[in-house]
């Protein structure tokens, strides 16, 4: 079976005056249709490096992406947006819905600018935000809705396009604990359902209810595999203290 997403030796690397800084360094994994994986790392890990290349918002100094069977590692901005459009749901912090537009108008922007038609629109919409729970919702602004229905209403937006892979940036980082895992269950509900998310996090109580972790630290893969696993959340430095705890 062919792999959904694959990197291939990703490097990326930027200029800082006379500095190279490896945001990633060599980074290869893959990601199967149908698979619930967190991405995960405390700030300067890589991770947003990743989540952008994974997003068609960036493309790597050096090695290969395949999306779907697609080579868009070096593809022109034009070209990603066309991918971006067709392939990729994105969930963010902060849920960017537009507050004059509905949530019905809000779920339907991405498919307007994909160039469906109004009743296609429409439908798509509805039955998105069916899926989140919200269709009796479809009238009301965003104001009008709590954080939890917003970030909902934002997966049903992403959900509109049927895309290949739902890319979930850090999806609760403005919502209260409960709430938030709220919005980890609708993203768990999805992939029973068959959707393939990727999920972006620095925090570990969030990354274990994904299926499997990809743990970076200064743009390297330190453990890929099972988020049941403990060396899934346990990083080299806190080993390390625990065992200098151990000798005093």
């Amino acid at each position: 079976m062919e792999h959904l997403i694959v990197l291939q030796d990703i490097y990326k690397i930027y200029q800082m005056g006379e500095e190279s800084v490896h945001a990633l360094d060599g980074v290869s994994f893959t990601v199967d249709e149908g698979e619930f994986v967190a991405i995960v790392g405390s700030s300067g890990s890589g991770k947003s490096t990743a989540m952008n290349i994974i997003g068609c918002l960036d493309v790597p100094t050096s090695g290969t992406y395949h999306l779907g069977g697609i080579d868009v590692s070096t593809m022109e901005d034009d070209e990603q947006a066309e991918i971006r459009n067709k392939m990729l749901g994105f969930i963010v912090q902060q849920y960017n819905l537009i507050p004059k537009l509905s949530v019905l108008e809000n779920v339907e922007l991405p498919l307007l600018y994909a160039g469906y038609p109004g009743e296609e629109r429409r439908r798509r919409a509805l039955e998105s935000l069916e899926r989140v729970g919200l269709a009796d919702k479809y009238k009301n602004l965003p104001s009008q809705l709590s954080g939890g229905q917003q970030q909902r209403v934002s997966i049903a937006r992403a959900l509109a396009g049927e895309p290949s892979v739902i890319l979930a940036d850090e999806p609760t980082g403005a919502l209260d604990s409960r709430t938030g895992r709220e919005v980890l269950g609708f993203l768990k509900k999805l992939n029973r359902e068959g959707d393939t998310v990727v999920l972006i996090t620095h925090d570990n109580s969030i990354a274990v209810k994904a299926d499997r972790i990809i743990r970076l630290q200064d743009g390297r893969i330190l453990y890929d595999g099972d988020a049941k696993d403990p060396r899934a959340v346990v990083q080299p430095h806190e080993e390390d203290e625990t065992e200098e705890g151990a000798a005093v």
